[in-house]
């Protein structure tokens, strides 16, 4: 072979790997271009956030992602959220949606926490009354009341309020994250305006008791007030019988009245008198 074909077949193997590497240049260019064009600025949390927390620069950040695979709602800079407190915790790294947030300038902590015509109400609790610790911010309980109606002396137990949320458990709004139980002097709940009413009055008429339901068991049931009396097998103590006295035993039956038969016989009369009709004797 001689030199001018080799440097024909080296000329050509050149200009062809040129041409395929521009090809290849092309595509992938072309790929980026659509990548860059399909992605957005979403913000998202750069730490985990927990609820009541007031965002700030320093815990939100933000990055790009594919706009298609985006959820509705998501913001693009972080002024457009700051200051707003959040309502449920977030991870890090999750885009921040309008669900999770308090209204606009509703502040942060737990005011933000409250619904438009909602309260919360802390009461008083034990380790008892808080069913030992169990009673955590996100749970869902009814509230019974024992006392003794007025005009009444005997205590009863009736349910003041049902399926009331518990919104925070001393100053911690938030689960305990490993799931231990925790111990808290108050807890708050979230109840309309008249249910506020009732669980004041009822945490100063008598003694109060927290019982944790199941978060999807949302039913009303319409209980009848728990008697004390009811609580014993027999309802009521039954009247003592009543004994005869050793004194009316021994009493003497009262004398029998006497009573008098008279006989006539022509123009004679006989009268004989008796006593007793048991006693056998009788007297003329």
């Amino acid at each position: 072979m001689n030199r001018s074909r080799l440097l024909m077949i080296g000329s050509v193997a050149v200009l062809l790997g040129l041409f395929v590497s521009y090809a290849v240049y092309r595509t992938l260019q072309a790929r980026v271009g659509v990548t860059n064009q399909g992605e957005t600025d979403v913000v998202v949390a750069a730490m985990p956030l927990q609820v009541g927390t007031k965002l700030e620069d320093r815990n939100l950040r933000v990055v790009r992602m594919p706009a298609a695979n985006l959820p509705t709602g998501y913001f693009k800079g972080a002024s457009q959220i700051a200051g707003r407190g959040l309502i449920l915790p977030v991870e890090q790294n999750e885009v921040i949606l309008p669900g999770r947030l308090a209204a606009e300038k509703a502040g942060s902590g737990l005011p933000s926490l409250i619904p438009t015509g909602m309260r919360a109400v802390s009461v008083r609790v034990n380790e008892v009354v808080s069913v030992a610790g169990f009673v955590t911010p996100g749970s869902r309980v009814d509230v019974l009341l024992t006392g003794n109606p007025a005009g009444s002396q005997e205590k009863q137990t009736t349910t003041v309020l049902s399926n009331a949320a518990v919104i925070a458990t001393g100053q911690r709004m938030d689960r305990n994250g490993a799931g231990d139980s925790q111990m808290a002097a108050v807890i708050t709940l979230l109840v309309s305006p008249e249910d506020a009413q009732r669980l004041t009055l009822a945490s100063s008429e008598g003694r109060i008791q927290l019982v944790l339901r199941n978060p999807l068991d949302t039913s009303q049931q319409a209980l009848a007030p728990a008697l004390e009396n009811a609580l014993y097998q027999n309802g009521s103590a039954p009247a003592p019988k009543m004994n005869r006295t050793r004194a009316q035993a021994s009493a003497k039956p009262a004398a029998a009245t006497p009573y008098k038969v008279e006989t006539i016989r022509g123009d004679k009369v006989e009268v004989t008198n008796f006593p007793d009709a048991g006693s056998g004797d009788k007297a003329q």
